[in-house]
């Protein structure tokens, strides 16, 4: 069977080239769950420091893919940041998902001379240049790094919020809409964690 080729630095290298030094990539994870707050990251690789097996964060075990998150953070500069389900009703999903990667970008607390944000929109109050790739998680490590340490850390909060709320399988399903998730609504309703402005759980309110 012919297998894609796995992310590389290709994108990276012809900004370098063009003169910037500092490229960030940056991916979110949480779009589609009925509940928790939407994560995003940015990851500034050190080019001759590149961990190895790096891909789309969806094509990796848990496993390979919380190993890969604790090499990230030790070998790049890594800025993780969040918009809450409050964000989220009051925004809508896709705005609040902008502002949690202009957050992380902002965060990382230096001179960013370019972002490539995975997807097909570049968020607007971003603090530099970016360009949008579309699969950019399978295309940019540095994207798939973000992809990595993005949901290894939206998949720990879910497992806390699973632990204050129990019976959704969110340490499981990460609060996307599983027939286990959809059950425990009917029977338990809706939590403070859940997004009133999805349908789903509108439409039980």
């Amino acid at each position: 069977m012919h297998c894609m080729p796995g992310p590389d630095f290709s994108e990276e290298m012809r900004l370098i080239k063009s003169g910037a030094a500092i490229i960030a990539g940056v991916d979110e994870v949480g779009r589609g769950p009925l509940a928790g707050p939407v994560t995003a990251a940015a990851v500034v690789l050190n080019s001759k420091d590149i961990p190895a097996g790096l891909n789309d964060s969806k094509k990796l075990s848990i496993k390979s893919r919380e190993a890969l998150a604790i090499e990230v953070h030790a070998r790049a500069r890594v800025s993780i940041a969040h918009a809450s389900v409050e964000e989220i009703d009051a925004l809508n999903i896709l705005r609040a998902s902008h502002l949690a990667m202009e957050r992380a970008v902002a965060g990382l607390g230096i001179a960013v001379d370019h972002a490539l944000i995975d997807g097909n929109m570049i968020p607007k109050a971003l603090i530099c240049s970016a360009t949008a790739l579309v699969k950019g998680d399978a295309r940019s490590v540095s994207i798939s790094a973000a992809s990595i340490v993005a949901k290894v850390m939206r998949d720990r909060i879910m497992v806390d919020l699973a632990q204050q709320h129990p019976g959704y399988g969110w340490e499981r399903n990460a609060g996307y809409p599983t027939k286990v998730h959809r059950e425990a609504l009917l029977k338990l309703g809706v939590t403070p964690h859940h997004r009133r402005s999805f349908r789903t759980v509108h439409n039980m309110l």
